[in-house]
């Protein structure tokens, strides 16, 4: 495995200037020794590359997070986007895969106190981001023949792509459904933030189109234990004896929530 050189210190003091951080006069006598005209081209290239950060910064996290955007407002979230790239610097060349830290960023922000509830949107809305480029998880009807000839302690259930759960104390799921999707609507969500209406959300992909929805304490046990890998039997021998299984799994297939049945690796049948 090949590993980077450590950055020089010029490396890191450059850096830090792109950043808007540190002090950039070492780095005039190390890139613009002599004319006054070199200093101000270099000072002009230096101005160039931190717009140029910012602005790719905000247009990756506006696309994450759209929800965020829109509670927070375009201006105030673009500052926030500005100073979370000053912060948390992609580490990486794929802007997609940066923000995922945003939560934490904006749970920690003293500004942000008044409105605790947007980590949690921010987390459910990088699980949907992330969802987008999940995996494929190719639907196979005819593995579900699984569930009526094995043992359910020998099988398991395939989940979609991109398939996360999210409890919180606040409604998320409603939250960013009602500004991406109108169901339910604002008001609606917005009653169930100020009655302090907890939800615990489901996220995955049906085709190209992530989703999420709120979900009974029941089916959210039932998910923990099938995304943990556990076999149909121990997932369902928690649930509440009235939870119409066959009812749920019906829709779950429906959904693309479920795209098929398995066998557990330790049993070694067939996959």
């Amino acid at each position: 495995m090949m590993h980077s050189a450590p950055a020089s210190s010029e490396q890191q003091a450059l850096l830090l200037a792109v950043l808007g951080e540190g002090d950039v006069a070492p780095l005039l006598q190390w890139v613009a020794t002599g004319s006054a005209a070199k200093e101000q081209l270099w000072r002009r290239g230096l101005q160039a590359y931190r717009a140029n950060g910012q602005a790719l910064a905000e247009r990756a996290l506006t696309a994450a997070y759209p929800v965020v955007t829109q509670l927070m407002g375009e201006e105030n979230f673009a500052r926030l986007s500005r100073h979370f790239w000053t912060r948390q610097p992609p580490l990486c060349g794929d802007m997609a895969c940066w923000g995922g830290t945003l939560a934490a960023f904006v749970e920690a922000a003293p500004q942000l106190a008044g409105d605790p509830y947007l980590a949690d949107v921010a987390r459910l809305e990088w699980l949907l981001h992330e969802a987008g480029s999940a995996a494929d998880a190719d639907a196979d009807p005819s593995s579900f023949s699984l569930l009526t000839s094995c043992d359910p302690q020998d099988i398991t259930l395939t989940l979609g792509a991109g398939t996360a759960l999210l409890e919180s104390p606040y409604p998320v799921a409603s939250i960013v459904n009602a500004h991406l999707l109108g169901r339910p609507s604002l008001q609606e969500a917005g009653q169930r933030l100020n009655a302090g209406t907890a939800e615990q959300a489901v996220v995955w992909r049906q085709g190209f189109a992530p989703h999420t929805r709120d979900v009974s304490p029941a089916e959210y046990l039932l998910l923990s234990r099938l995304l943990a890998g556990q076999s149909l039997s121990s997932a369902l021998e928690a649930l509440d004896p009235s939870f119409d299984f066959s009812a749920w799994l019906g829709t779950a297939v429906q959904s693309g929530l479920v795209s098929g049945a398995r066998y557990l690796a330790t049993t070694g049948g067939k996959t």
